[in-house]
C-alpha cells in the first residue's frame, strides 16, 4: 500500500508509454488543482457578494487586472522555469536541474522584495488612471495592498508548484493546493462575516493560504535528494541559467503583461457601463475561469510532455502527444460548453440574488460559449512551443490577437452601436472582442505549429 502511495506521488517520465494515458494521467491532477485554484476567486467573490454586497463584489473585479499586471515578473520565472527543468528531467541531466532550480529560487526572492517596495507607489495610480468608481476604490486599493504585502507566499507557491509539475510531479502540488484551498475558504468566512473585515480580509486569507501551500511545496522539494541537489551553492545564481530563463521566461511574462494590460484598458470600457455590468463581469469571468479550467491544464500538461520529450530528442512523441491532447481537449471544451448553456442561470445565481445582475450575466456567458472549443487548441498547440523552447511565438500571437484583434474590436462596437438611449455604446462588445480573439488565437496557433519552427529551440545539454 505504502508504495503505490510512493509511486502517486513520485515525478512522471513522460518520454515512455502512451502518448494520450501520460497526458491524461498527468492532467487529472493538475486540472483538480487549477479548479482548486479558481476556488480562491470564486470563494473571494461569493463571500464579498453575500456578506458585504454587490459593490465590493465589483471592487474584487476591479482590482483582478492590475494584481495579473503587478505579476508578470513571476510568471516569466514560472514559465521559464516549467520549460528548463521539464528538458533537463527528460534528459536526466542532474547538474542542469539542480542550476535551474536554485537560480529560480533566488529570482523569486529579489522579485518579491522589488515588488513589495514598489507596489504603494503604483497601486493607487493605477486605479485612478482607469477611472475606477469612487464608491470602490478605496476598498479595491487596501485588496491590492493586502496582497502586495504577502506577494512573497503567492509567488512561491506558483513558481515551486510549476517546477514540481515539470518534473511530472503534479499530484504534490494537487495536495499542497487543495490544504490551502480549505483555509482559503475557512479564513475568508472568518474574516468578513465574523471579523467584519470586508475586502480586506478577503486578501488576507488568500495571502494565509497560498504562503502555507508554498512552505510545503518548498520542503518538498527538499526531499527530492534522489533527482537534484538544493544547496547553497546552487543558490547562487549562473549567467549561463539566468540568461536560458530569462530568454524563455520573458516572452511568456511579456505575454501576460500585455493581457494584463488589455485587461485594463478593456477594463476601463467596462467601467463605463456602471457598477452593475462590472459585477456581472466579475460574475462571468468566476464562471469562465472554471470553464477555462481545461484548456489551461492541457496547455500546461503539453508544456511538461513536450519539455521532457524534447529533452530527450524524442519528437515523433511530441508530434503524437499534441495530436492526441488537441483532441481529448476540444471533446472536454465541448462538454462544458453545453452544461455552460443549460445551467447558466443556475450557474450565475450562486453569486447574487439580484434577478436583473443574473440575467445580464448568463446572458454574456452565452456569448463566450463556443469559444472555449477554440482556446483547448490555443492552448494545447502554444503548450507544445514552450515546451520545445519557443515562447517568442506564442507572444506574438497573444498580441495580435489581444492587441491588434480584441481591443479595436471592443471599442470599434462600442463606438459604432452608440445611440441617445446607450450613450457608451452596446454592453455586448466587451464580450463579442474576446470570442473574436479565441477563435483566431486558435487559426493563427494552428498555422504556426505546423510550420514547426519551434522544434530549433532546444535548450543546449
Amino acid at each position: 500500500m505504502w508504495e503505490k502511495v510512493k509511486k502517486l506521488f513520485a515525478p512522471s517520465d513522460m518520454t515512455v508509454g502512451t502518448p494520450w494515458k501520460k497526458i491524461v494521467a498527468f492532467m487529472i491532477p493538475m486540472l483538480i488543482g487549477n479548479i482548486a485554484q479558481q476556488m480562491y476567486n470564486t470563494v473571494d467573490s461569493i463571500v464579498v457578494g453575500r456578506y458585504v454586497g454587490d459593490n465590493a463584489l465589483a471592487a474584487v473585479g476591479s482590482a483582478g487586472p492590475i494584481f495579473q499586471l503587478l505579476l508578470v515578473l513571476f510568471a516569466g520565472i514560472a514559465v521559464g522555469a516549467g520549460i528548463m527543468v521539464s528538458q533537463y528531467f527528460g534528459a536526466k541531466a542532474r547538474d542542469e536541474l539542480s542550476e535551474t532550480i536554485g537560480c529560480c529560487i533566488t529570482l523569486t526572492i529579489l522579485a518579491s522584495l522589488a515588488l513589495m517596495i514598489l507596489s504603494p507607489f503604483i497601486v493607487r495610480p493605477l486605479l485612478e488612471l482607469l477611472d475606477t468608481p469612487a464608491s470602490i476604490i478605496d476598498w479595491c486599493d487596501s485588496y491590492l495592498m493586502i496582497l502586495m504585502i504577502g506577494i512573497g507566499g503567492l509567488a512561491f507557491y506558483n513558481i515551486l508548484s510549476g517546477i514540481l509539475r515539470g518534473m511530472g510531479d503534479s499530484v504534490s502540488a494537487l495536495l499542497y493546493l487543495l490544504i490551502a484551498t480549505v483555509m482559503n475558504i475557512v479564513l475568508d468566512i472568518f474574516f468578513v462575516k465574523d471579523l467584519q473585515m470586508g475586502v480586506s480580509g478577503v486578501a488576507l486569507a488568500t495571502v494565509i493560504a497560498q504562503t502555507f501551500s508554498g512552505i510545503l511545496c518548498l520542503i518538498r522539494l527538499m526531499k527530492m535528494r534522489d533527482i537534484f541537489d538544493l544547496k547553497l551553492r546552487y543558490l547562487r545564481p549562473k549567467k549561463k541559467y539566468c540568461f536560458s530563463l530569462i530568454r524563455l521566461g520573458i516572452p511568456s511574462g511579456l505575454t501576460q503583461m500585455i493581457l494584463s494590460m488589455a485587461m485594463i484598458v478593456v477594463q476601463s470600457l467596462t467601467n463605463s457601463f456602471g457598477e452593475q455590468f462590472i459585477a456581472a463581469n466579475v460574475i462571468v469571468m468566476r464562471v469562465d475561469g472554471f470553464a477555462m479550467m481545461p484548456n489551461f491544464s492541457f496547455g500546461t500538461t503539453m508544456t511538461t510532455y513536450a519539455g521532457q520529450n524534447v529533452g530527450a530528442r524524442k519528437y515523433d512523441r511530441v508530434y503524437q502527444g499534441a495530436r492526441q491532447g488537441t483532441l481529448i481537449a476540444m471533446a472536454t471544451s465541448a462538454t462544458i460548453t453545453g452544461l455552460i448553456l443549460i445551467f447558466g442561470r443556475q450557474l450565475m445565481g450562486i453569486f447574487t440574488d439580484t434577478v436583473s445582475l443574473v440575467d445580464l450575466s448568463r446572458r454574456m456567458m452565452g456569448i463566450l460559449a463556443v469559444g472555449y472549443i477554440a482556446m483547448a487548441v490555443t492552448q494545447c498547440l502554444q503548450g507544445t512551443m514552450r515546451g520545445a523552447g519557443d515562447s517568442m511565438t506564442p507572444m506574438w500571437i497573444s498580441i495580435i490577437t489581444t492587441i491588434v484583434i480584441r481591443i479595436p474590436v471592443a471599442y470599434g462596437i462600442s463606438f459604432l452601436t452608440r445611440t441617445p438611449e446607450l450613450p457608451n455604446g452596446r454592453q455586448e462588445c466587451v464580450f463579442i472582442s474576446l470570442l473574436v480573439s479565441w477563435v483566431m488565437g486558435a487559426v493563427i496557433s494552428t498555422i504556426f505549429y505546423r510550420l514547426g519552427g519551434w522544434k530549433k529551440k532546444a535548450l543546449e545539454m
